[in-house]
């Protein structure tokens, strides 16, 4: 078995350790004997490097990366982004990559930065003063079918953590939360939401980076990608994540959650 990797925008939208995304998953595919590949979506890349692509990595970028990447990533680039996501491909958006998935995102200072859309969410920027959103960051996962497909994985609730570093404000409209802060300010510091999900594709503001902290979520999306790919239903074999275990029971105790058991 093989999977392709697309990392949107690599040179542009990778401000905050998001390779680190990009390196877990092609790590557990690896350890599984997955052959694993990764492609550049980015400025050089035509339409037809998005065609066989099997899951979606974005990260974060500074407001005027943003607008350099949404000039980019329009018409033709834009569509077949669309009807990938669309199909079910699944796929990673973090930080600032999610505002592109969206309506718009109104920067501090600076015009409207268009998004694609994809998503119905709106983000906004509330002015050079006012606070940023920045700590570590812990939330449930409640997207459905999420949830129960990941509840079923780890025999217990989805837990996130992360780091969020971010001064635009997310608000949803008719699209699924990804999941409920827990500590943090999530999307916006207000209504307790955090990222979005839609179809396979999870959107958070979460970084830090999220897959080395949350390996399940690289598996889901392995998983999702191959069942896709190959048209059959498929069990990972499961790998020796002693050391993400402890790392994330430390992280935990740390931000004083005590509901957290003793599954990765």
């Amino acid at each position: 078995m093989e999977l392709i990797i697309g990392w949107l925008y690599p040179n542009l939208m990778s401000t905050y350790g998001d390779r680190g995304n990009v390196i877990c998953l092609q790590r557990r595919c690896q350890w599984r004997n997955i052959d694993v590949s990764i492609v550049s979506l980015d400025r050089a890349a035509g339409v037809e490097s998005f065609d066989d692509v099997d899951i979606i990595v974005g990260g974060g970028a500074q407001d005027r990366q943003q607008e350099i990447v949404m000039r980019d990533l329009k018409g033709i680039k834009a569509e077949a982004l669309r009807t990938k996501l669309e199909s079910g491909t699944p796929g990673v958006f973090t930080c600032g990559s999610p505002q592109l998935l969206g309506h718009y995102y109104e920067p501090a200072l600076g015009q409207r930065i268009e998004g694609l859309g994809l998503l119905d969410l709106v983000s906004k920027h509330p002015g050079v003063e006012a606070q940023r959103c920045i700590g570590n960051v812990v939330f449930e996962i409640t997207a459905s079918p999420l949830a129960e497909e990941l509840q079923t994985m780890l025999g217990e609730k989805p837990i996130v953590i992360g780091f969020e570093n971010h001064g635009g404000r997310t608000y949803l409209g008719k699209v699924s939360s990804l999941g409920k802060v827990i500590k943090g300010y999530g999307n916006n510091g207000e209504d307790k939401t955090e990222g979005a999900f839609y179809r396979n594709a999870i959107a958070t503001y979460a970084h830090g980076p999220l897959l080395p902290k949350n390996p399940f979520l690289a598996d889901w999306l392995i998983q999702k990608a191959l069942q896709k790919k190959y048209q059959t239903d498929i069990t990972l074999t499961k790998l020796q994540d002693e050391l993400a275990l402890a790392a994330r029971k430390s992280m935990l105790q740390r931000l004083e959650f005590n509901d957290f058991k003793t599954k990765v």
